[in-house]
This record gives structure tokens, C-alpha cells and sequence, in this order.
């Protein structure tokens, strides 16, 4: 294939990591208007359920995902999930029934799951061995657009406006804003050819289920080493703390002293940070390795919330405590964000790809699904310092086994990643 079709092509299948962004962040800044509007400001199970009922989605996407692209196809799962954003875009904000607003809002986690398991797997499957962890890369780039995109949204719908504006309408709006990407998604992603690795997986193959069947025992037999890396890197992503920030940015950067107004400006300033290093990302993966890159999220982001929790004991507030988010930000955003889905789309092989891939986003699914339900009864119980020194020991203790395990997987071709890890 051409390079500027390929470029088209990887651009196309990363619109979905766009639309995962997006949905994935609208919600924190539609929180306190929909809380309002739906009665549930003063009702925490509520709005847990509310926070999370996208991410259940995402675990029943990310599962389905590997197994259907196998028996399918890549390209029509792709399709499949443009279609699931642009319906939960639309319903959520129609909705005036807390139930069938949780109902639209699981509908987009199916979305998200697949296109987080399918995405960056097509385009590690067509795009050139020099250039694979890039365009991947691009994958990941596309999804903190999509969060900067949503944080903006965000910002200029419920900036300024009256709480009775806000509850009735702002929310809706919010929501309806990521329709208009959803059908430019949905309408491209007709016009992208098949993953060649599936075709070639395919050719000779009559019998779907004994393909699958035979895909399971491959990984539980010869790849489960491999496959406990996947797993715990994937689960290592989300519990590295840094996407609370994102969640729960309200709660943290009141605890840091800032207003309503502010805190919509100092989320955009975290966006504009999270999209700056990911272009560094983009550069350095291919020159520094992926290896290289996952051990210096790990340690750095260990440092930074050891600082950052102890300026939150001493009660330290205002602009330095912004410098530290986001200088996590982007330690996150030039490793840990794009580096995990490269690695993931690299390690298994073609045989169990799509299974594995699956069983890994699903790992990293449940691990944010936990995050963002676990953290405000630990920020209750142990403070916003207590709890940002849990995500250090975790980095510390993830640095370790990454030391250990994770190879560095630049510039080999897909002949060599086979024989890779054993």
C-alpha cells in the first residue's frame, strides 16, 4: 500500500481512539449538571453508578471485541463501534430518565471497548515495521484529542453559565457534541480495506470455531507468559493513578484550593499538556524504545505523586500543586498513555492477536472501572495525600516488574516478535 493511504487508512481506524477520549472525559465536566438535574447531588451511590456505567460497557466491548474480529473481521467491528458512539451520543443527552440515561451511557462503554481493543490493533497490522509503533502511537494521540476535545466542549458550555442553564440544558449539549466526529467515523470507516493479517489468517480457514478454540489453547498453553505481561501492563496503565485525574478533576483540584472556574481552566491546561507530550511520544518511541519509555513513566510518575502527596499533607495549594498534575500529565502522556497500546499490539502473535488483545483491555477496563469506583472512599479514608502515595508504591513496585520482563520490541518485524517472549 502506499504510504499516504496508509497514512489515511491508520488515521481513520484512530478515530475511534478520538471518540473514546471524548466519551470517556465528557462526563466529568456534565457531572455536576446532570447530578443536579437527575436529583442525585447528595447520593453517592448514584453517582458511582452514574461514573461507571460506561466503564461496565467497556468491559463487555473490550471481551467481545478480540473474539468477533477473529470470526468477522477488524473492519466491520470498527464500523460497529461508530455506530454505538454515534447512537449513545445522541440518547444520552436526550434522555430525562436516570435509567435510560445509564442505558445510552453503557451502550458508548461497548463503543469504547471495542474501538480501545481494535484500534490500535489494525493499525499495528498495516502499517510498515519502521513506522508501526508511531502510527500506534497515533492511536493513542487521537485519544487525548479526543479528551482535550471533550475538556474544551466542557469548558465553553458550562463556563459561565446559570445552574438552572447548566441542569436543563449544558449536560445535553455536551454529550450531542460528539455526534458530529461519531458520523464522520462512521461514514470513513466504510471506505478502509481489511487488515491484511486477517486476510492472511483467514486464507485456507473453513471452520471459524476450531480457529478460535485453537487460538485459546495457544495462549493458555505456549503464551501464558506473555500474556501475564499484557495483563499486568494493561492493568499498570490505569492504576498508575493518572486518569483519576481526568475522572475526578473536580474533587482534586478543589482539595488544591480552586473554584469552579478555575477548575475548568486548569483541566484545559492538563489537556494542552496531555496532547504536547504525546507528540513527544510520537518522536521518541521509535527512537528511545518502547522499553525505555514505560521504565521512565514508571519511575517518574512513582516521584511525582510522592511529591504531589506529600505538598497535599502539608496542605499545599494553588499554582505549584497545578504544576505538579501536570507534570504527571505529561510524564503519562510521552510513556505510559501511548507506549501500553504499542506494546499490547506487538507482543502476542498473529494466531491469538485478537484474544489477546481482548482479554488484555478487558484487564485494563476492570483496572479503570476499580480505579474510578476505589477512589473516592480511599481519598475519604486516606486523604488525596494518602491515595496519590498508594499510586507511588504502585509505580515503584510496577517499575520493578517491568525491569524484569518487558522487552523492547522497536524495529523488530513480526517474524522476530513471534519468537520474542516465551
Amino acid at each position: 500500500m502506499e504510504k499516504k493511504f496508509i497514512y489515511f487508512i491508520c488515521m481513520v481506524s484512530a478515530m475511534g481512539g478520538l471518540l473514546f477520549g471524548y466519551d470517556w472525559v465528557v462526563i466529568g465536566g456534565a457531572k455536576p449538571f446532570y447530578e443536579s438535574f437527575f436529583g442525585i447531588a447528595s447520593d453517592p451511590v448514584m453517582q458511582g453508578v452514574a461514573m461507571t456505567t460506561a466503564l461496565v460497557g467497556c468491559l463487555i466491548g473490550a471481551m467481545v471485541a478480540g473474539a468477533l474480529a477473529d470470526r468477522y473481521g477488524r473492519k466491520p467491528l470498527l464500523i460497529l463501534s461508530a455506530v454505538l458512539f454515534t447512537a449513545s451520543a445522541l440518547m444520552t443527552g436526550y434522555f430525562d430518565d436516570f435509567t435510560l440515561f445509564n442505558i445510552a451511557r453503557f451502550i458508548g462503554g461497548i463503543g469504547i471497548g471495542v474501538a480501545s481493543a481494535l484500534s490500535p490493533m489494525y493499525i499495528a497490522e498495516v502499517a510498515p515495521t519502521e513506522i508501526r509503533g508511531r502510527m500506534v502511537s497515533l492511536n493513542q494521540m487521537t485519544i487525548v484529542l479526543g479528551i482535550l476535545s471533550a475538556q474544551i466542549v466542557n469548558m465553553l458550555i458550562g463556563s459561565g453559565v446559570s445552574a438552572e442553564w447548566g441542569a436543563a440544558w449544558g449536560w445535553r449539549w455536551m454529550f450531542w457534541a460528539e455526534t458530529v466526529p461519531a458520523a464522520l467515523f462512521l461514514v470513513m470507516a466504510f471506505f478502509i480495506p481489511e487488515s491484511p493479517v486477517f486476510l492472511k489468517l483467514k486464507e485456507g480457514s473453513n471452520v471459524a470455531d476450531k480457529s478460535q478454540q485453537a487460538s485459546w489453547g495457544l495462549l493458555f498453553g505456549g503464551y501464558k507468559k506473555v500474556l501475564l505481561l499484557g495483563i499486568i501492563i494493561a492493568v499498570f496503565q490505569q492504576w498508575c493513578g493518572t486518569n483519576v485525574i481526568f475522572n475526578y478533576a473536580e474533587e482534586i483540584f478543589k482539595s488544591a484550593g480552586f473554584d469552579v472556574d478555575g477548575m475548568f481552566i486548569n483541566i484545559v491546561i492538563t489537556g494542552i499538556a496531555n496532547v504536547l507530550f504525546t507528540f513527544v511520544a510520537l518522536y521518541t518511541i521509535e527512537k528511545w524504545g518502547r522499553r525505555t519509555l514505560i521504565l521512565i513513566g514508571a519511575g517518574g510518575l512513582g516521584a511525582i505523586y510522592l511529591t504531589l502527596g506529600y505538598c497535599y499533607y502539608i496542605g499545599m495549594t494553588g499554582i505549584f500543586m497545578v504544576a505538579l498534575v501536570v507534570a504527571a500529565i505529561s510524564c503519562y502522556a510521552m510513556t505510559l498513555g501511548p507506549v501500553t497500546w504499542t506494546l499490547l499490539s506487538e507482543i502476542f502473535p498473529h494466531r491469538v492477536r485478537g484474544i489477546a488483545m481482548a482479554i488484555c483491555t478487558f484487564a485494563l477496563w476492570t483496572g479503570c472501572c476499580t480505579l474510578t469506583f476505589l477512589f473516592p472512599p480511599m481519598n475519604a479514608s486516606l486523604g488525596t495525600y494518602g491515595t496519590f502515595w498508594v499510586y507511588s508504591i504502585i509505580c515503584v513496585i510496577s517499575f520493578v516488574y517491568l525491569y524484569k520482563n518487558c522487552p523492547e520490541t522497536k524495529g523488530k518485524t513480526w517474524e522476530e516478535l513471534e519468537n520474542l517472549i516465551k
